[in-house]
């Protein structure tokens, strides 16, 4: 595939086959990811939203190849990546990167910052000696850590310092693509938005394309070009920021929205409260995988699952409210 995108995702899909509960029983499934598809453009920034539990931290680690997909097929810069061999592999992570969600347990203790952010570079040979040194600082300079902390470990910074480490560690191969799996949701609010702040800095300065993995719709709504809304293992609503702000289409992204708080305390909104607990993701419901919590369910969500549909130009969903033409 060659469509010009730095990332194409075609019906990717990724399940876990769980234990057996007797011995001679089937073994269940976990649909965690089933049937994702879409693309990303040099210098985009796609935000990927939903509730804990719906797939979106799996669907991160697949396009990475830190999972290997069930089924589907992944395009970077117009290659397929899903049966790379491990030679290829190892060339293309200095493409993709990862910041992950917990800036404790991603930083290993025993090593210092200087290691931590340094290996890499060691891993795929582009520098040696002293010249590692040189990177891991002019690195920590960009991202807000002085280069005299080099030397110290993990223990000895605060978790804003730690997602900043952590962001220089994604940095330093000079990426193209970086997943940020939730980023923020494990430091203090009033250091959030710093570290979002220096996300979009650094993207305009190495020319980057992000995918924003949050649960928070007004974190990703700050930073995205493009937000897909996932529930169940589906993306179920892609849109533009401004459109999915000014008109969500899906029952599900319009409940999400409700529940974004606004400024203006004279602004009236009207809360959607969802009915009932996600379904589990080993036995998801027939039809809609939204239909049993939907307030605007109707008959046909029980019996067929919708098609994904461009309902406005660039505004596509998944919901039989909206007949695909």
């Amino acid at each position: 595939m060659n469509n010009g995108n730095l990332l194409s995702v075609r019906d990717l899909k990724k399940y876990f086959l769980l234990n057996r509960t007797t011995l001679f029983g089937p073994r269940e499934r976990v649909y965690a990811v089933d049937g994702v598809s879409f693309d990303i453009e040099r210098g985009e920034t796609l935000g990927l939203v939903g509730e804990s539990g719906c797939g979106k931290s799996t669907l991160g680690r697949t396009i990475l190849q830190l999972l290997k997909p069930t089924a589907g097929k992944i395009f970077f810069e117009g290659q397929d990546i899903t049966e790379l061999k491990s030679a290829r592999l190892k060339k293309l992570r200095a493409e993709m990167q990862i910041i992950f969600q917990d800036p404790y347990s991603s930083l290993n203790p025993r090593l210092t910052v200087e290691h931590i952010v340094g290996d890499a570079l060691k891993t795929h040979g582009l520098v040696s000696g002293s010249e590692v040194a040189d990177r891991v600082a002019g690195m920590l300079d960009k991202v807000g850590i002085h280069r005299e902390k080099m030397k110290c470990f993990p223990h000895e910074f605060s978790g804003g310092q730690r997602q900043r480490i952590g962001i220089a560690r994604a940095l330093i191969l000079n990426p193209k693509l970086i997943i940020c799996d939730e980023p923020v949701s494990a430091l203090d609010v009033s250091i959030q938005a710093q570290v979002i702040n220096l996300l979009g800095d650094l993207k305009a300065e190495f020319h980057l394309s992000y995918i924003m993995i949050a649960h928070d719709l007004s974190v990703v709504n700050h930073v995205s070009n493009r937000i897909a809304v996932m529930y169940l293992g589906k993306i179920i609503e892609l849109t533009s920021n401004k459109k999915l702000l000014a008109k969500p289409l899906h029952p599900y992204t319009q409940a999400l929205m409700s529940a974004v708080p606004v400024l203006d305390p004279d602004q009236k909104k009207k809360r959607i409260i969802l009915k009932g607990d996600v379904p589990s993701p080993i036995n998801p419901p027939s039809g809609c995988r939204f239909h049993p919590r939907c307030p605007k369910a109707m008959d046909i969500c029980f019996r067929n699952e919708p098609l994904w549909a461009e309902i406005e130009p660039n505004h596509f969903t998944m919901c039989h409210l909206y007949p695909k033409k």
